[in-house]
C-alpha cells in the first residue's frame, strides 16, 4: 500500500484496484497506517504518504549526527566557556543526546538522556518554532514562551532564555536541520545568568549558530552519501 502511494493520493476504491485486496482489507491496514501517522489524508480526504515516513527517512542520517556531534559540542563549549548540549524533541519532551560539560566552577549540568518539558527553555523554542501551525498553537497552551517569541526566532535563527527552565540559568539555543530542510535538534549552550547575563544571545548567538549549521552541514554531506 505505501509503494501504491507513492505515485500520489488515492482513494480507498484507487487502493484496492492496485493493491488487488478486499476493500475491507484494506480499509483496515489504511485505517491502521493512518493511525501510527504512516499514511496520511489530503484535503480530499484521499489517503497519501504520512509524516512518520519522512521522520524515519530523517533518523537514518540522525546516527551520522551524533557521531560527530561530541566535536563540534566540545569546540563550542571551549569558545563560550559555558556547557554545550544537543538535545532532539520526542513527543511532549524534549532529550539532551550529547552534552560537552564546562570542566570546573558554576556550570549547568544537563546529562545525556536528561528530559524537560517542550514548556520552556531556548532549546524547547527552536524545537517548536519551525513545527506545523497546529503543534505550534498545541505547544504554546502551556509555555512559558509566546507566538510572537517564537516568530522572533525564526526571524533571527535562534533562541535564548533567561530563568524560563530553571530560576538563575540563561541558555541559547539555534537548530539542526536535516538535508530536507526540517528542525531536528537544536544546540544549546547553558550556565549562570550572572556570566550569560539577561541577553545571552549576544554573547553567545554566534558561536551556537556556526555549531548548528556544521551539524546541519553533516546531515546534508550524509544525504549525498
Amino acid at each position: 500500500m505505501l509503494s501504491a502511494l507513492e505515485t500520489g493520493p488515492m482513494t480507498l476504491a484507487g487502493l484496492v484496484s492496485v493493491t488487488g485486496l478486499a476493500r475491507p482489507t484494506v480499509h483496515r491496514l489504511a485505517v491502521a497506517l493512518e493511525y501510527h501517522r504512516l499514511v496520511g489524508r489530503d484535503l480530499n480526504g484521499r489517503f497519501i504518504l504520512g509524516p512518520r515516513l519522512a521522520e524515519l527517512a530523517q533518523s537514518a542520517g540522525e546516527d551520522r549526527l551524533l557521531a560527530t556531534a561530541g566535536p563540534i559540542l566540545t569546540r563550542l563549549r571551549d569558545i563560550t566557556g559555558e556547557s554545550a548540549q544537543l538535545f532532539r524533541r520526542q513527543g511532549d519532551v524534549r532529550i539532551c543526546v550529547a552534552a560537552a560539560e564546562r570542566p570546573s566552577g558554576l556550570r549547568d549540568t544537563v546529562p545525556v538522556g536528561a528530559q524537560f518539558t517542550m514548556n520552556a527553555g531556548s532549546a524547547a523554542q527552536v524545537l517548536l518554532a519551525w513545527e506545523e501551525p497546529e503543534r505550534i498553537e498545541r505547544g504554546l497552551t502551556q509555555s512559558q514562551f509566546t507566538a510572537d517569541a517564537l516568530a522572533t526566532v525564526r526571524t533571527r535563527g535562534w533562541a535564548q532564555s533567561v530563568g524560563e527552565r530553571e530560576t538563575g540559568v540563561a541558555s541559547v539555543s539555534a537548530p539542526v536541520r536535516s538535508p530536507a530542510g526540517k528542525v531536528i535538534a537544536a544546540v544549546s549552550v547553558s550556565g549562570p545568568i550572572d556570566r550569560l547575563t539577561r541577553t545571552p544571545g549576544r554573547l553567545h548567538a554566534p558561536a551556537v549558530v556556526a555549531a548548528s549549521e556544521k551539524l546541519s552541514a553533516v546531515l546534508r554531506r550524509s544525504g549525498r552519501d
